[in-house]
Order: structure tokens, then C-alpha cells, then sequence
């Protein structure tokens, strides 16, 4: 960091690698989003940043470190001793603080939920750091912090974030920094606040103090997958999928399907979140290009805010539902469609439900199958969808028209619940994913059994009984 004056004498503790960490802690835009890969020097990169920052402007510097979770935050507070202190810094739990010897000081927080951030709303920051910002499912809470930055003071203020590919905010931090300039190091101008952003990304080539050992462990620690997003800060690979089966193979082009194909809708429901609508067709074997039970989700309606990702459009029920009715009708003109939906949309609390709302506009639906995960010898409803993506001798029983953009976009984004790792995180963007689950569930698909005859020839067949309840595909002696 060079010579600090915030202790008595020159005193080095730190100084911004060349590269990406350097141009972090001189870069003038209002926002910046560092990183994209783990061993990038994130952490060092935001606390150094910091220290430049109490440095030029004293007392009038005043900080906020926020991370998902306590834990989180507190090795975040430790690496901060490690580099504050021998500047002759002081050290509060309660609240967790840290006071420059020059009167500046950085309060330490977290936001497990968030509601949390409504209560800093009144306060005035100079700089608002969110450390691993993709483990925020949503940007609500941290974009409120952006109304805390200010200084009567007249000091430069700004937000600086850091993270890596994958976790439940994936999807919203590739939408607000990546996707507009993927290879970074473009000032990216927000239409709507006039603000200024940019993305500044890091390797862990970029990081001198980790060599050849650090890869390796990158390296040996888990699928190719999640080493491409670990190293490369590759945004297209998602780290811990839940549904790593999915692929290019489920995504076709739109076509025209026959006519006489049975066809259904399925719902989920979502009014401050985005609600998903997802039309299905039923493949009779007619078109090679899908098997016979084949699922074809052919058409989407998201209710989710432009440009922000898990951000719903709060729509009365009836504006919904008139808008389902009038794209119905052009697909079974005199004929009523029927279809599946959230079992939540079905609860009265004094007054009519949202699905008897919906039906007064010509939408009819029944309670989905709303089970998750599997028990009692039955398939979760996420068994089914995977058991759809994998098909049978690599022919998928689930297609989705490349029109279907936002479960195209959230699906593979899904992650592993913590606490729960057969289910879905709920925390991220998960609506089409369960709509999706809706319909996999009302027309349940079994995977035939393998027999092998004594001839030695292979064949499918429907299995007992047992083994159909079962759900499972085994090996038989004919």
C-alpha cells in the first residue's frame, strides 16, 4: 500500500498486486463489481481499498463491510486485524468496528435476510463494500444500500462488491455486471440512475502469492465444471448445478407440433417474486425428433421485472390470467385448456383465491403435485425433471423451445440447498424451475427397465409392479 500516515512513521502492510488489484483500489467509478474467480485477492483487494481511502480523507471516511452471514463476516474481520492493526487501529465487537488512529472507521454487518437492510436506511456512508455479493439470492437488499451513500463532507463516495460464478445470485449479478461487457474493463452507464459501473476481473493468475499448490487443490476439488468456474471466472459454467444434466440437447427451435397433440399448462405463482407460466405438448411418437411421452415446453410467460432478475411484477391475478386466456385461445381456438398450478393459489383468506380469480377470466387449473423430494418409495417432484433431462439412451423426455428464455436462463442456475442438499435452494431464482416440477409431476414419466434375455439381447420392458413404484431402472435376467 505504500507509506500509510495513519500510524506514526512510514508503515507498508499491504500493497495492490499489479493488474486487477491495483486498477480495484485507483478505479474512480461510482460502482465496481472485482473478481470472477477464486484466488483473485478479493478480500485483501477491498480492505487495502479501504485503508487508501481513510488515509486521504480522516474522519470523514466512513465505511460499511456487509457479507451474507456472520460467519462470513467474521474471517472477513480477522483478515481486517491482520492488515489494520500494525496501523495502530483500534478493534470493537459491539458493534463490530474498526477505528482508524485518524478518526476514519469501517463498521462490519450482516444481512441474512432482506429486511436486514432497511435498518441502515437514514445512514451515511462513504464507501459500502459487499463481499461475495453472489451469495445474496436477490440485489433488493443491496441496492437499498446505495441510498446510504452520501457525505456532507463533500468525499467521493461508491459502492465496491466482489464474488465468483455461481451461488443463489448468480443470475442478478450476471445480469448487472457481466453480461453487458463480459470481458470487463468497460464503464458501463445505468440508464435509469445515470450512475456509473464497471467489472474488473480477477484470476487467480493475477494473484503472485499463489502458485502451482493452490491450483492443484483448484484443481482436484471437484467436476470440470466447477474447476472452470473456480479458475476462469467463467460465467457460463454454474458451480455446484443442481441439475447438472441439463444441456444444449434439451433446447431446440421452435417448430409447428401437430395439432392434435394433448397439451397443458402449469403455473407458479409470484407477485413480488416473477410468477412462470410454461405451455407443454405430449409427443404421440409422430415427430422423430421427440419419443413418444416427450414433454415439449413450447412457449413462456415470466412475470418478472425488466432487467432485474427475481424481481416480480406484483400483477392483480385477473391481468394474468387474461393475458394466459388470450394466448390459449390462439393455440385451441373454441376449446378450453387445462392445466396444473402452485397449490398455494388455492388457499381463501376471506375472500375469493387467486385461482378462483383466475378461473372468472377463463384460466381453469388444479392444485399441482407439489411434493419435492422423494419418500415413501415415491419420486420427488425434482426426480422427475431429472429423470426427463436424462431420457433414455441419450434421447431427453424434456425439450424446451429456445423462446423459453428465463428457464433456459434459471434453470441450470439452480443450486444444492445447504441444509437440505436433495432440494432445490429456494433462495435463488427457482419459479420456472418449479413450474417446471408442476408439470413433470402431473404426467409422471417412469423410465422402462433393462432386461436382459439368456440370448443375450437387450430389451425394455415395464418391469413389475414394485419396481414401477419404485421408480427406478434395474437390471433383470430374463
Amino acid at each position: 500500500m505504500g507509506s500509510a500516515a495513519l500510524a506514526e512513521g512510514p508503515v507498508t502492510v499491504w500493497g495492490p498486486q499489479p493488474g486487477p488489484q491495483s486498477a480495484f483500489v485507483t478505479c474512480p467509478v461510482y460502482e465496481i463489481f472485482f473478481g470472477g474467480a477464486r484466488g483473485g485477492g478479493k478480500t485483501d483487494a477491498v480492505l487495502g481499498e479501504w485503508a487508501i481511502h481513510a488515509d486521504e480523507y480522516g474522519p470523514d471516511a466512513i465505511g460499511l463491510m456487509v457479507r451474507r452471514t456472520r460467519v462470513e463476516l467474521m474471517e472477513t474481520f480477522e483478515r481486517a486485524r491482520r492488515i489494520y492493526a500494525p496501523l495502530g487501529a483500534r478493534f470493537t465487537t459491539t458493534p463490530m468496528r474498526v477505528h482508524m488512529p485518524n478518526g476514519a472507521r469501517l463498521t462490519f454487518a450482516y444481512l441474512e435476510r432482506d429486511s436486514d437492510a432497511e435498518s441502515y436506511q437514514g445512514h451515511s456512508y462513504t464507501r459500502v463494500y459487499v463481499e461475495e455479493a453472489g451469495n445474496f439470492p436477490n440485489a433488493a437488499p443491496i441496492l437499498k444500500l446505495h441510498s446510504t451513500l452520501r457525505s456532507g463532507a463533500g468525499v467521493p463516495v461508491g459502492m465496491r462488491l466482489t464474488g465468483n460464478p455461481g451461488g443463489p445470485g448468480h443470475q442478478w449479478v450476471r445480469a448487472r455486471y457481466i453480461d453487458p461487457a463480459p470481458l470487463g474493463w468497460r464503464v458501463i452507464k445505468d440508464e435509469t440512475s445515470g450512475l456509473e459501473r464497471i467489472y474488473i476481473p480477477s484470476r487467480v493468475a493475477d494473484n503472485a502469492y499463489l502458485g502451482d499448490g493452490y491450483v492443484a487443490q483448484i484443481r482436484a476439488s471437484g467436476s470440470a465444471q466447477l474447476v472452470r468456474a473456480w479458475l476462469e471466472g467463467d460465467w457460463s459454467v454454474i458451480a455446484g448445478a443442481f441439475f447438472p444434466e441439463w444441456g444444449a440437447r434439451h433446447v431446440v427451435a421452435p417448430m409447428a407440433l401437430p395439432g392434435e397433440w394433448a397439451r397443458f399448462r402449469a403455473l407458479d405463482w409470484g407477485s413480488a417474486r416473477p410468477f412462470s407460466v410454461g405451455w407443454y405438448a405430449i409427443s404421440d411418437g409422430a415427430l422423430p425428433a421427440f419419443p413418444r411421452g416427450a414433454l415439449i415446453r413450447y412457449r413462456e410467460y415470466y412475470g418478472m421485472a425488466e432487467g432485474q432478475p427475481n424481481v416480480g411484477l406484483r400483477m392483480p391475478a385477473e391481468q394474468v390470467a387474461a393475458k394466459i386466456a388470450a394466448l390459449e385461445a390462439k393455440d385451441m381456438p373454441g376449446r378450453q385448456m387445462h392445466g396444473v398450478a402452485d397449490p398455494a393459489i388455492f388457499a381463501s383468506d376471506g375472500g375469493p383465491s387467486i385461482a378462483e380469480r383466475m378461473q372468472r377470466a377463463g384460466v381453469l387449473s388444479r392444485a399441482a403435485d407439489n411434493k419435492r423430494v422423494a419418500g415413501a418409495g415415491a419420486m420427488g417432484g425434482w426426480d422427475q425433471v431429472r429423470s426427463r433431462l436424462l431420457g433414455i439412451d441419450g434421447k431427453p423426455m424434456l425439450y424446451v423451445f429456445s423462446t423459453c428464455v428465463h428457464l433456459i436462463r434459471t434453470l441450470p442456475a439452480l443450486q444444492h440447498d445447504e441444509s437440505r442438499p436433495e432440494d432445490v435452494d429456494t433462495d435463488g431464482e427457482d419459479h420456472a424451475a418449479d413450474e417446471l416440477r408442476y408439470a413433470c409431476m402431473s404426467r409422471p414419466w417412469v423410465p422402462p427397465v433393462r432386461r436382459v434375455t439368456a440370448e443375450g439381447i437387450n430389451d425394455y420392458g415395464r418391469g413389475s409392479a414394485a419396481t414401477r413404484k419404485a421408480r427406478a431402472v434395474s437390471w433383470k435376467v430374463a
